[in-house]
C-alpha cells in the first residue's frame, strides 16, 4: 500500500488538471460531484451525461440552486457563482464527450450496466482520457474486465454529499498504472478533497465498514429495536445506522453490498433477510434516544464494538488501506464520533480483547486480529512524513480543522523531530499544512473553556502548550516552516519559533486572539520582537487589533525568507533553507528588547470589530514586561501568565462563548 510520498501534493503530476470531465449518471451524487468540481475548478467544462432529459434538467436546477445558496450564505459572489454554474452541458449523446479529459462514472451499483457504459464510453473517447467509477463496492478488476486500455481506469469513490464531503476513496488495483493513482491522489489534494488509498477488495475500506456496521445492527433486531439500537449507536456515531439507512434508502444497497462481500470472502456476511421486506425503520433522529435496559444496552453496544473492531483489524492486516486513513475517513466520511482505531485505544486492550472474543463467539468466521492489539496503534494519525533527500517533510494532516494544533498533533510533531534529530543522515526539518488552504488555522480550544476563571490552570495550559516550541529553541538542526495557506493563531506561533520561513505568495498570517478576548499564550508577544525588531510596528497591529500580514509583506521585513509560486516551489525552497541554515541555526535573543512606544489605539479590529479595553491592557503590558524581561525564558514565562490572567476576564468569556455558539462577542457587555 506504500505510495511514492504520503503528502499528495509533492508528486509531480503525469497529466495537467482536467479542462473537461463528463459525469455519466446525472441521479443524485452524480450532480454533486460536478458541483465539487466546478467550484474548485470554475473554468472547468463539464458534461453530465444521462439516458433520461429531464434527470439531467434537474441536475442543471440543482447547481443552480446549490449556486445561489451559496451567494446567500457569502461564500460566493454573483460572478463565481456565474463561473461554477457556466459551461455545464447536459447531453444523452455519448458523442458529445468524445473530446473530455475524464469521464467518471456514477451509474446504479450494477456491474452489467456499469459495463454496458464503459464499452460504449471507450468505443467514443481519446485513449488517454481518464476513466474512473464511483462504485461503493464492486472491485475494479470486474467492473474493468473488458476495457481495451484498463491501465488509464481506476475507482473513485465519493461519499454524500460529496461537493462537501473531503473523503474520495482512490482505488490500486492490479492493471491500473500506479501514476494514474498518484496523479489522482495530487488531484483531488490539489482540489480540497483527502484522498485515501485502498486495494482494491469488495467494498474497498469505508463500505467495508459502513456496511456491516448496518448489517450486524440488523442481525440484533431479535433482542432490540430499531430505535434502541440507534440510541445505543448514538455514543459512537452522529446518526444511528437506522436512521441513515432511511435517509440513503439504503436497505436494498446493504443487499447487494454483503451479498457481494459473502460471495467472495464467506457465509459470515450474508445480509439479514429483513433488508429485503422492510422499506423504512421506526426510529429516533440524531440526538434523540429511547430509553434501554441496560442488559439490552450492553449487548448492542459490545456487538456494534465487536464488528467496528472485527473488520478494522482486517482492513489492517490484509493492508486494504492505511491506519490514519482509516480513522479519518470513519470520522469525516461516515459520521463516527471518533475513529475505530481511537475507539480501541481509549476503551483499552483488555475490554477491546474482550468485545473482539466475545464477537468471534457470536458471529463466527469473522476476522479476528492477527496481531497483538498493540500493534494496530503505532501509526501518526495526524501527521505526514516524507524523507526529500536527507531534510523530513513534515506534513499537518488535520483539514478537517485546517491543520489546527491540537495536544496529539503537537505530540506526534514533536515524536517526529526527536526520531530523527540526532541521525546524520538527517539535514534539517520542514513543516507544512497539508492541501492548498491553511497552513495550520491556530490551536484548537480543546480544554480551554474549563479554564476560564483558572489563571494558574491556564497559565500551566500555555507552558504545556509550548513544549514543541520550547524543543525548538533549544534545537540545532534547523526546522523550516513552508506556509502554504492561511496561518492564524498558534499556527504563527509555531511558524515564528522555526528558524526559517518561506510562503506562498498568497498566503497570509493573523493573530486573532484578541478578537475572542484572550492574548496570545504560547510566544506571540514575546518572540517576533526579538526576532525583528525592525517590524514592530507592524506586531503590535496583528496584536491589539488582529491586522493581517500578507506574505510579500513579511518578506520586505524579514520575517518570511523567501516567496514560492506554488506547493512544489514552496517546498523547494524550505528545503533549500534548511540546507542553508544547516550548522548555523541561531537561537532567539536573551537580554532586553528596545521596545518603542506602543502608540494608544481605539479597542476595535481591523475589520471594524470592537474589542475588549481591558483586554488590550493586559496584553500591552505583557509586551513591555516581557521586552525587559533578561532571558527569553522569563519573556516567554510573562506571556503565560498574562494568558492565564486573560482567562478571568469576563472579555474571555464571552469571546469563547461566542466562539462556541458561532456568533460574534459582544464585548461592550463585559466593560
Amino acid at each position: 500500500m506504500a505510495t511514492s510520498f504520503a503528502n499528495p501534493l509533492l508528486a509531480a503530476p503525469v497529466r495537467a488538471m482536467p479542462r473537461s470531465v463528463a459525469i455519466i449518471g446525472a441521479g443524485t451524487i452524480g450532480p454533486d460531484i460536478g458541483y465539487y468540481l466546478k467550484s474548485a475548478q470554475p473554468a472547468l467544462k463539464l458534461y453530465l451525461v444521462d439516458i433520461s432529459q429531464p434527470a439531467i434538467d434537474r441536475a442543471l436546477r440543482r447547481f443552480a440552486d446549490y449556486a445561489a445558496k451559496a451567494v446567500a450564505k457569502g461564500k460566493m459572489n454573483e460572478a463565481e457563482a456565474g463561473a461554477v454554474i457556466g459551461n455545464v452541458v447536459g447531453t444523452v449523446d455519448y458523442a458529445d464527450i468524445a473530446d473530455v479529459d475524464w469521464v467518471l462514472e456514477a451509474a446504479t451499483e450494477d456491474l452489467t450496466l456499469k459495463r454496458r457504459i464503459f464499452a460504449a464510453v471507450e468505443a467514443v473517447v481519446r485513449p488517454d482520457t481518464l476513466i474512473t467509477s464511483n462504485t461503493s463496492s464492486l472491485p475494479a478488476a470486474q467492473i474493468y474486465a473488458e476495457l481495451r486500455h484498463p491501465e488509464r481506469a481506476t475507482v473513485t469513490h465519493f461519499f454524500a454529499p460529496a461537493w462537501r464531503n473531503p473523503v474520495v476513496e482512490v482505488v490500486r488495483w492490479e492493471k491500473g498504472d500506479p501514476a494514474l493513482v498518484e496523479y489522482l491522489r495530487w488531484l483531488f489534494c490539489s482540489t480540497g478533497k483527502v484522498p485515501l488509498v485502498t486495494d482494491d477488495v469488495a467494498c474497498f475500506m469505508l463500505d467495508r465498514i459502513f456496511d456491516n456496521w448496518c448489517n450486524e445492527s440488523a442481525l440484533l433486531l431479535d433482542r432490540a429495536t430499531a430505535a434502541e439500537i440507534d440510541s445505543v449507536a448514538g455514543e459512537f456515531v452522529h446518526a444511528g445506522p437506522f436512521f441513515v439507512l432511511n435517509l440513503a434508502n439504503g436497505n436494498p444497497i446493504i443487499t447487494e453490498t454483503n451479498t457481494l462481500q459473502a460471495d467472495v470472502e464467506g457465509e459470515h456476511y450474508r445480509p439479514a433477510p429483513v433488508f429485503r421486506s422492510v422499506e423504512r425503520w421506526l426510529t429516533v433522529a440524531p440526538g434523540k434516544s429511547v430509553d434501554v435496559a441496560p442488559d439490552t444496552a450492553r449487548a448492542v453496544r459490545e456487538r456494534l464494538l465487536g464488528v467496528l473492531f472485527s473488520q478494522s483489524v482486517d482492513i489492517l492486516d490484509r493492508r486494504i488501506g492505511e491506519p490514519a486513513d482509516l480513522d479519518f475517513g470513519c470520522r469525516q466520511a461516515l459520521g463516527f464520533r471518533k475513529g475505530p482505531l481511537d475507539l480501541m485505544r481509549d476503551l483499552g486492550e483488555d475490554f477491546s480483547g474482550r468485545v473482539l472474543d466475545r464477537f468471534g463467539t457470536e458471529r463466527r468466521g469473522m476476522p479476528m486480529p492477527a496481531r497483538p492489539l498493540a500493534a494496530y496503534q503505532r501509526f501518526l494519525r495526524h501527521v505526514l512524513v516524507d524523507d526529500l533527500d536527507g531534510v523530513k517533510l513534515i506534513t499537518l494532516r488535520r483539514p478537517e480543522a485546517m491543520n489546527a494544533l491540537h495536544d496529539e498533533m503537537t505530540d506526534e510533531i514533536l515524536s517526529v523531530i526527536r526520531e530523527f534529530e540526532n541521525d546524520p543522515q538527517v539535514v534539517g526539518f520542514v513543516i507544512v499544512g497539508y492541501g492548498k488552504r491553511a497552513f495550520c488555522a491556530g490551536a484548537d480550544i480543546g480544554r480551554f473553556p474549563r479554564m476560564l476563571g483558572d489563571a494558574p490552570a491556564a497559565a500551566q495550559y500555555a507552558r504545556d502548550c509550548s513544549r514543541l516550541l520550547v524543543h525548538l529553541d533549544r534545537m540545532q538542526k534547523p526546522v523550516v516552516a513552508a506556509l502554504n495557506g492561511m496561518v492564524l493563531g498558534g499556527g504563527f506561533e509555531l511558524a515564528i519559533r522555526c528558524h526559517g520561513i518561506v510562503a506562498l505568495r498568497h498566503a497570509w498570517m493573523q493573530l486573532p486572539e484578541i478578537t475572542l478576548g484572550i492574548v496570545p499564550g504560547i510566544g506571540a508577544m514575546v518572540v517576533p520582537y526579538r526576532r525583528w525588531p525592525q517590524a514592530a510596528a507592524r506586531f503590535n497591529g496583528m496584536l491589539r487589533r488582529a491586522e493581517r500580514l500578507d506574505a510579500a509583506h513579511a518578506r520586505e521585513l524579514g520575517v518570511v525568507d523567501a516567496l514560492a509560486d506554488d506547493y512544489p516551489a514552496l517546498v523547494q525552497a524550505a528545503i533549500a533553507r534548511v540546507r542553508a541554515l544547516a550548522g548555523k541555526v541561531a537561537g532567539i535573543p536573551d537580554g532586553v528588547v528596545d521596545l518603542g512606544p506602543l502608540d494608544p489605539i481605539e479597542p476595535r479590529a481591523a475589520n471594524g470589530q470592537v474589542l475588549s479595553a481591558e483586554v488590550i491592557a493586559l496584553m500591552e503590558s505583557a509586551i513591555r514586561e516581557a521586552a525587559a524581561a533578561p532571558t527569553l525564558a522569563a519573556a516567554l514565562d510573562v506571556g503565560y501568565r498574562a494568558f492565564g490572567e486573560s482567562a478571568c476576564t469576563a472579555a474571555a468569556c464571552e469571546g469563547i462563548t461566542a466562539f462556541q455558539e458561532k456568533r460574534v462577542p459582544d464585548f461592550t457587555r463585559t466593560a
